[in-house]
Formats: structure tokens, C-alpha cells, sequence
């Protein structure tokens, strides 16, 4: 096999080895081509044979060769007659490039001195060196950075077309070197848990190096800590198939006992190594919020508490819920205990708002995602599922000393993913609710303030001074703030930003409010009281904007959002919400944006309902959907210059903000993903729900990216069913063109069909030309997954002429590349690549990247079946960086894998795996089980061709599975596939 057709590390460019402060000496390499270098200047080296003699005194080390050495470097046993003269005629042309200094004749020989660090081999084994050290002191992350470094030297192979017999020797040597390396690396990356990256990786060095069985008991490893356990067992059948034909003996016995240990689904295998790793600061999480400085009372509790997680070392799993209405002060109690607590948890402090009074509580597996990166966890190594993650995490905490705060928890179900289950962890969770069902718990009922503490926490807000004076009346007014910690820190907050006032003036205005003071005996109306004298002591203008703000859905808003709404300009906007925030009535998420604590959201709807006309909180909800319509609307003619979907939406009387550039705009949009699509769904009434739905559909993207896709998926079935009971025909077809959008990314594409169908039967191209020019394209599509091409041609070429007829030359040129894929389908190559060629040209015309991209991904298709790899890889490759760039995992995934096809046909199987490794990676959680089958496919055929047809197997039993669930055409294939091998149903 020859040495370069191997798989490479991707390394930076090769740079001479440099040593600070001698900018101008000597340097060498040999992990690639000989080559000299003083300073920057690239030195001359002469011929092969010269560059043999150097590479053979360099490689000493500085020691002395001797003549009759060097000859036998050279030549072997078969010396020329002139050995010992062209060697000393090439020592003489060395020594007049390198200097008489370097290289010295000795003892009749020859050496060259230079600085250990001069030469990038010695420097590759110092760094080596360090790397064992610090893998042998447990710090691994440290361990594969100084080993990355290593590998990062080599430039190809080591001394590239050097001759002679010593050349040859030392490149073998130092490409089993390199390998060892690579696979020390490798097992670096599985201990620290980067299993599914390496996949890929092992998967092409197995190919290039078939008996080298260290690599394959990598990639069985990898494999089953990705949850591909078939694979990994049938890499070991393969392995042992190869070793016997190829060299008559079974695998090493370490092979064997990893194929029992995943036989047995070994818990102990699925997890990287125990040893724990110097953690960067990711892995020491420090989330608690600060602790509020003028913290009063409650010490009863916050000794009960603080001695139950001083404890938590000889605990199972110390848990500690405190519970009481709202506005009673269980987060600010849970806050200053746990940063108490903090000496007894070394590991760190995690924390979450689970939003449990509100409409939409946090999702545990989401929880679980955020906790496992704060703890070090890769993205692509957190599982999909709540309970794959809830086990990672519990092994993530297992054998370190961690506090985990849960707050505003819904109920029980929701936190029991969430708790620790070994010793020396501990969770403290606060929620309106009594955890009475969650066992082994230790309950704290927590209740109002005694008007002693009640007294000391208004006085250290307001100050002794003032509170002195008029003891009487501060008494007065915690009472009527009904001793709620919430209330008293409002009202002395606004009565500390008030000089002129006395504590008098605040107990008269409150001794007004007696009726509230009668709801406060209540349950939650005793929450809404506290609030109501806050929210009676703003200026009209703060009083407005905390009415208003509160009736947008979503988990926050910016402040672009907010001045929209409110009809203010921006600064205004933010001047209001910062005393908003003053008097915590509103809380600060990130600079820019705003939220609302979950109750007080509903008493200010609660007072806009009360003090605001239904006119005028229409009036506000409208403002902020015209808002995010009319931003949406430029982020999409951004991308997607030309598109006339812009020139179609609903009319809106506020403008939008404007981006500089695509990037801008893309990060606009999927930052203000959750409040855009909640004020879509708040959108169903008459006269919002056209701009509802266009907004949906101004917002594609958010669908197609994967990222947002259940949420957008729950607004289009909200506008779709409000249109419905309004009869609203046209909002109900462009609601379904979403929802279409949604199945087919989903890969559910029957549903995606009949939506497609329902949208042609609503509306006629006059009433409506959008949907009646998108809807043929779809079913279109639909028809070719389906292989119905006859019908997929008739729909393509009546999606070309409707858009042809609005004018819109962007959805002409998608028309014309889906064709394109009919004409592939169907033989006609030729015609298919000039479809796709004239599409793609449309958009490059008018510099639409996105959809530029979806064009040379259809060309890419056709030039792969013309024959024409490099230019379909090249065509395929300029997609996948535009994919990428915005955001699109659906189309990266497809890219990825059309490419791993290009590789395939061109008889490059090894590549082909790795890219369809990564499409798998890419598609984890969108794409559908169809695509997902049509990648196992070609993953397997690549994995037959390079000699793993076990492994090859178990992905065509999966594909072949994937199939038969579906009905899908495509099991005919993979049955004969798995036919010519032996096999034809799941074992």
C-alpha cells in the first residue's frame, strides 16, 4: 500500500521549528520534505542524493558519521567505485549553504551542530515527551493539545523523495511513529469523550491501515459509546475475517475481550475514563446569581438548610425543597444559602430558572443540554433523548462535589431528571408547590416575614435614619405590604429613590389601598396585592410601559421589540424599562433585553386588562408583530435577493430595523427566535392573523434549521386551526405551506404531500400567487422522493410557469434545479445539468447565497452522475460553506452526504465513509428516518469497499429497517445489497 494514499490529520501549514530570538539561525526539517531554512529564507538543499547526506547527519543528532557509514546510507551493500568522493563532494556543496560552523568534518567523518531545536524531529519528541508526562498526571486535555502539536508538524510524508536504503528505514520508522501517535491521540479523544468525532477519523485510517488492530479497537470502542453497538461487533467480524485470510490468526486478545465486554453492554465501557482531567473553567461551574447585599432574617432556615448541605458528602442525594406562594422570597433564601454552602461543593454550583409558574416551564432535556456544557460535555457528544442525557449527567457528577439549584420548579416529574444520584452532590429547589411526591426529600414550608425581620429588611433599604424617625409608620407600611419580602423590597425601593418623601407619605398612600390589603388574606392574590402597590408607585409613563410589555408572549424581549411596542423611540424605551428594572418589577436578562419574572407577567396583564382599552392593547401587540414582520421581511430579502414573497406580505404601518449585512440579519433572527414565534402564535385573532402567518412564513429558515423547528412547527398549527374557524382561506393556505415546509425538513413527507394538495384546493393562483407557485413545487418534490416522476415533471414545469407569470425568477430558478433532479432520475443527464446550470446561474445573478447553494447542490447531483467528480465536488463543497454559514444542518447533512456519494463513484470509499459519517453527525435530530436511511446506505456500500462488509452490514439491516417502516421503494435496493452477502432481514 503506498505511504501517502493514508488518511492525514488536518494540520496548519508547515512552518520551519523556530527558536525565540534567532530570527536569523539555522532550523531543518524532516517530517515532510528535507529542507533548511536561516531565518525566513528558504535555503537550497541541493539533489535527492545531496539531501540524502543531509538527512543522514541531521538525523544523528550531532553526532559524527563516519565515511564508510555514510556509504552504506547511500548505496547499501552495492557502493559505486566513487562512493568516498561523492560523498565528500556533497559535504563540500552542503557545507558552503549551511556554513563551515554547522557542518564539521571530524575523525573522518561528518557531523552537523545545531540547537536541539533547530530540527522540527527533535522538537516533535520533546513535545511528545511532555504529552506522556501530562497524560501520566491525568491531564489529558493538556496531553492532546501537546499531541496535536506533534502531529501538526508533519508536513506529508517524512523525507519526501529522499533515496537511499537509510531514507527508506528511517520513513518507516517514523511513519509507525506518526501512526502511534495518531492512536494515542485517538484514545485521548474517546477518554475525554469526543467518541461520535472520531468515528469518522478511525473509519478512514482502518481503510488505510486494515490489520492494525489498535485502530480498529478504537473505532469498536467509538462506535459503541455513540449507541452503535451492532457496528462495533461487526467491525470485530470483519477484523477477524481479514486476519484470517490475510494472515491465517485470530485477533490480539485484547480484541476479543472489547467484543465480549459490548456483548455484554459493559456500563463501564460506555463511559471515557473515571481519571478526572485538570478542568478548563466550563468544567467548575459557577452559576449561582448574587446574593442580594442587604439579605435579612430568615436564619432559622438558613441554618436548617445549610446544615442539611453541609451534610451531602454521606448522602445518596441531598435534596432540600422549599416551597411558598409567590413573592414570598424562596429564590433570595435559596440564593444565600447556597453561596453559604459554596466551600462544601469544590466542583461547582449549577443553576436554572425552570420557569415553573408560568405557561411554558422549562423542558428538563433541555436543562440537561445547558447543565452537561456547563460541565464540560461537547455538543456533539450530548445525546438526544431526556433519559440518555439525565444518565450522562448523573455520570458527570458521579465522584465530584456539585450544587445544583432548581428554581421556580412546575412540579416533581419535571426536576427528577434533573437530581444528582451519588454521594457528595446535593440540589436545593424552590417552587410554588410542596414536593410531598419526591422522595427522600427535606421539605421547607417557607412563610411570610415576622414584622420584626419584615421591619429590618425595609429599614436596611431605606435606612436607619429615616426609619427611626417614623418607626410607627414603617411598622404601617410592612404590614400593609403584607410582610411579603417581595412587597417590602418594591415599596422601600421606591421610597429609598425618593428623598422628598417620608416614610409617612408611603404608609398613607398604602393605607388607601385597604381592599388590596383585604386580598392579601387570599392565596395568590395575596402575590398580586404586593405587586399592585409596586405597580402603584411607577410614573404613568413606567406604568404604561409595565402594562403593555406584559402582554407579549415569549422568555424575553429586546429592546427594539419593547420601543416598537410601545411606540417609543429607543432611548426612551430604554429608560423606562431600567426603572422598570430598578424597582425589580422587571428583570435584566442580557444586556438589551428584558423579562419579566412569571407572576408579575400576569399581573401586568392583569392590570392591563383593568386599566388599558382593548383598543389600545391590540394596538401594542400589533405594533410588535409589525415589528417583527417587517424585520423578518428585510432578513428575508437579504437572503434571498429578487424573491417576490416580499412583494406579497401583508402591509405594515411600523418599520423594522435594517442589517448591514446577511450575517447581521441571520443573527438577529435566531436570537430573537423564541419571542418572534411566540407573537405568532398570539396572533390568531381577525386582524393579526394574516401578518401571523406571513410572518411564519417570512421566518422559513427558523424551520429548516432544525434549531427551532418544534416551536415553529406548534405556531403553524396555531394560525393553521385559527384560520380554519375563520374561515380564512388565504391565511389557512399560507399557514399550510409552513407546515408543508416543517414535514418535509422533517422528513414526514405524506404529510408534507397532503398539505401541499390542501394548499392548491384553498386558493387560485389570482387570489393568492404565492402559494399556488410553491405548492406544485412541493408536490413536486414530494413526487420524486416518491419516484412518481412523470407527475413530479408535470408539477415542476407548473411551478416554473406560475412563478414565471408573477415574475419571481428565484422560485423559477428552484423549480428549474428540482427539475433537474426529475431529469437525473429519469436518464436524462445531459438536459439535467443544464437545469441545474441555468437555475444556479439565475441566482448568482442576483446574489442569492442561500439558494445559490440549493443550486449547486442540485448541479453537484447531476455532474456526479455525468462523471464529473472534481467539478461536483467542487460545486458541492462551495454549498456546504454556505449551508454552514447560515445556520442551514438539514442541507449541511444532505451536502455532506452527496458528497460522500461523489466520493464513492469516483472509487474513493474511504472518504466516502467519513463524509457520510458526518452527515449522520450533522442530521441527528433533523432530516428524518428516510434520509437518515439513504446515508446508512452509502455508508455501507463505502464500508464494503474497503473491506469492512460486517460493519457494511449492520448499516443495510438498519437502512433496510428504516425502509420497510416506511414503505419506501428503496428496501428493493438494500435487499440486494444485503442479498450479496447473505443476509436479507434484521438480525
Amino acid at each position: 500500500m503506498d505511504r501517502d494514499s493514508g488518511p492525514r490529520v488536518r494540520v496548519p501549514e508547515q512552518r520551519a521549528p523556530e527558536k525565540p530570538g534567532t530570527t536569523d539561525a539555522l532550523r531543518f526539517t524532516v517530517l515532510g520534505p528535507v529542507r533548511a531554512w536561516r531565518g525566513s529564507e528558504l535555503l537550497s538543499s541541493g539533489s535527492p542524493q545531496q539531501r540524502a547526506l543531509l538527512t543522514a547527519l541531521l538525523l544523528r543528532e550531532g553526532r559524527t558519521a563516519t565515511a564508510g557509514e555514510l556509504i552504506d546510507a547511500f548505496w547499501g551493500e552495492d557502493p559505486p567505485s566513487q562512493a568516498l568522493a561523492t560523498i565528500r563532494t556533497y559535504a563540500s556543496r552542503l557545507r558552503k549553504i549551511l556554513g563551515q560552523d554547522t557542518l564539521v568534518s571530524e575523525s573522518g567523518g561528518y557531523a552537523i551542530r545545531t540547537d536541539r531545536g533547530a530540527l522540527d524531529l527533535t522538537l516533535a519528541q520533546d513535545l511528545a515527551a511532555e504529552a506522556e508526562k501530562a497524560r501520566a498526571a491525568g491531564d489529558r486535555c493538556q496531553a492532546r493539545t501537546l499531541i496535536n502539536k506533534v502531529l501538526g508538524l508533519w508536513n506529508g510524508e517524512a523525507l519526501a523523495s529522499v533515496p537511499g536504503p537509510y531514507a527508506d528505514n528511517q520513513r518507516t520508522r517514523l511513519e509507525e511513529w506518526r501512526l502511534q501517535l495518531t492512536e494515542t491521540r485517538l484514545d485521548l479523544d474517546l477518554e475525554v469523550g469526543c467518541h461520535a468525532e472520531a468515528v469518522s477519523e478511525l473509519t478512514a485510517l482502518t481503510a488505510a491501515h486494515p490489520l492494525r488492530e489498535r485502530l480498529r479497537e478504537l473505532l469498536m470502542v467509538a462506535l459503541y459509546r455513540s449507541g452503535r453497538q451492532a457496528e462495533a461487533l461487526a467491525v470485530y467480524a470483519d477484523t477477524r475475517r481479514l486476519l484470517a485470510e490475510e494472515l491465517g490468526v485470530d485477533p490480539r486478545p485484547e480484541l476479543a475481550q472489547l467484543q465480549q465486554r459490548i456483548l455484554r453492554a459493559d456500563e463501564e465501557l460506555a463511559r471515557p475514563a473515571d481519571e478526572p482531567a485538570p478542568a478548563p473553567a466550563p468544567l467548575k461551574p459557577a452559576q449561582l446569581p448574587a446574593t442580594v447585599p442587604d439579605f435579612t432574617g430568615r436564619s432559622a432556615f438558613v441554618s436548617e438548610l445549610g446544615s442539611r448541605l453541609a451534610t451531602a458528602e454521606g448522602s445518596v442525594m441531598a435534596v432540600s425543597a422549599v416551597a411558598g406562594i409567590g413573592g414570598v422570597g424562596k429564590t433570595t433564601l435559596a440564593v444565600h444559602v447556597a453561596h453559604q454552602a459554596r466551600r462544601h461543593f469544590p466542583d461547582g454550583q449549577l443553576y436554572v430558572d425552570l420557569q415553573g409558574a408560568g405557561a411554558r416551564a422549562a423542558e428538563p432535556e433541555t436543562v440537561l443540554g445547558s447543565f452537561l456544557r456547563a460541565l464540560g460535555t461537547a455538543d456533539p457528544a450530548i445525546p438526544d433523548t431526556l433519559d440518555e442525557r439525565a444518565a450522562l449527567y448523573r455520570s458527570t457528577l458521579d465522584g465530584r462535589r456539585i450544587l445544583i439549584l432548581l428554581d421556580n420548579a412546575h412540579d416533581a416529574a419535571q426536576i427528577r431528571p434533573l437530581l444528582p444520584g451519588t454521594p457528595g452532590c446535593a440540589a436545593l429547589v424552590t417552587s410554588r408547590v410542596r414536593m410531598v411526591d419526591l422522595a427522600g426529600a427535606h421539605l421547607v414550608d417557607l412563610d411570610v416575614m415576622s414584622p420584626e425581620e419584615a421591619l429590618a429588611l425595609f429599614t436596611r433599604i431605606v435606612g436607619a435614619e429615616r426609619v427611626g424617625a417614623e418607626r410607627d409608620a414603617a411598622l404601617d407600611v410592612v404590614a400593609a405590604c403584607g410582610f411579603l419580602p417581595l412587597a417590602i423590597r418594591i415599596a422601600a425601593s421606591r421610597l429609598a429613590a425618593r428623598r422628598t418623601w417620608t416614610v409617612s407619605v408611603l404608609a398613607a398612600k398604602l393605607a388607601d389601598e385597604r381592599r388590596r390589603l383585604d386580598e392579601l388574606q387570599a392565596g395568590d392574590l395575596a402575590v398580586k396585592a404586593t405587586f399592585e402597590l409596586g405597580y402603584g408607585q411607577l410614573e404613568p409613563a413606567q406604568a404604561r410601559a409595565f402594562r403593555l410589555l406584559g402582554l407579549a408572549d415569549g422568555p424575553d424581549i429586546s429592546l427594539a421589540a419593547a420601543a416598537a411596542l410601545l411606540d417609543l423611540d429607543p432611548h426612551a424605551a430604554e429608560d423606562l424599562l431600567e426603572a422598570l428594572v430598578d424597582t425589580s418589577l422587571v428583570e435584566s436578562a442580557a444586556p438589551g433585553r428584558y423579562r419579566y419574572h412569571d407572576l408579575v407577567r400576569l399581573y401586568a396583564r392583569a392590570c392591563a386588562e383593568r386599566d388599558e382599552g382593548a383598543a389600545e392593547r391590540e394596538s401594542a401587540l400589533s405594533r410588535l408583530l409589525d415589528f417583527y414582520l417587517a424585520t423578518a421581511a428585510g432578513v428575508y430579502a437579504l437572503e434571498r435577493p429578487g424573491d417576490r414573497l416580499v412583494d406579497h406580505l401583508e402591509p405594515t404601518d411600523h418599520a423594522g430595523l435594517a442589517f448591514a449585512d446577511r450575517h447581521a440579519a441571520l443573527d438577529w433572527l435566531y436570537t430573537e427566535a423564541g419571542p418572534l414565534l411566540a407573537c405568532v402564535q398570539q396572533s390568531s385573532g381577525p386582524k393579526t392573523l394574516r401578518r401571523g402567518v406571513d410572518l411564519l412564513w417570512a421566518t422559513l429558515d427558523l424551520g429548516e434549521s432544525g434549531a427551532n423547528a418544534k416551536q415553529y412547527e406548534t405556531a403553524a398549527i396555531t394560525v393553521r386551526n385559527a384560520a380554519r374557524t375563520s374561515g380564512d382561506q388565504r391565511s389557512e393556505a399560507r399557514a399550510l405551506v409552513t407546515l408543508a415546509d416543517v414535514h418535509h425538513t422533517s422528513g414526514r413527507f405524506d404529510q408534507a404531500e397532503q398539505e401541499a394538495e390542501n394548499v392548491i384546493l384553498l386558493v387560485e393562483p389570482e387570489q393568492d400567487p404565492m402559494p399556488s407557485c410553491w405548492a406544485p413545487n412541493a408536490l413536486g418534490i414530494m413526487a420524486l422522493y416518491q419516484s412518481r416522476h412523470d407527475e413530479g415533471e408535470r408539477y415542476f414545469n407548473q411551478a416554473i410557469e406560475n412563478f414565471r407569470g408573477i415574475h419571481d425568477r428565484p422560485g423559477e430558478a428552484s423549480a428549474l434545479c428540482n427539475l433537474s433532479r426529475i431529469h437525473l432520475a429519469t436518464g436524462r443527464i445531459a438536459s439535467a445539468v443544464a437545469l441545474a446550470e441555468e437555475g444556479t446561474a439565475v441566482y448568482d445573478s442576483m446574489g442569492h447565497a442561500l439558494r445559490s447553494a440549493n443550486g449547486r447542490y442540485a448541479l453537484g447531483m447531476a455532474l456526479t452522475q455525468s462523471g464529473r467528480f472534481s467539478e461536483a465536488s467542487e460545486r458541492l463543497l462551495e454549498a456546504l460553506d454556505v449551508f454552514r454559514a447560515s445556520r442551514q444542518r438539514l442541507w449541511e447533512g444532505m451536502t455532506l452526504f452527496r458528497l460522500s456519494e461523489v466520493d464513492l463513484a469516483s472509487g474513493n470509499a474511504t472518504d466516502a465513509a467519513v463524509k457520510a459519517e458526518q452527515a449522520l453527525t450533522a442530521l441527528r435530530g433533523v432530516g428524518g428516518e428516510w434520509r437518515r436511511g439513504n446515508i446508512l446506505t452509502v455508508l455501507g456500500r463505502s464500508l464494503s469497499d474497503i473491506g469492512q462488509s460486517e460493519r457494511a452490514e449492520v448499516c443495510w439491516r438498519e437502512a433496510l429497517a428504516i425502509y420497510e417502516a416506511l414503505g419506501s421503494r428503496e428496501a428493493e435496493q438494500v435487499r440486494s445489497l444485503l442479498s450479496a452477502v447473505g443476509s436479507d432481514s434484521p438480525r
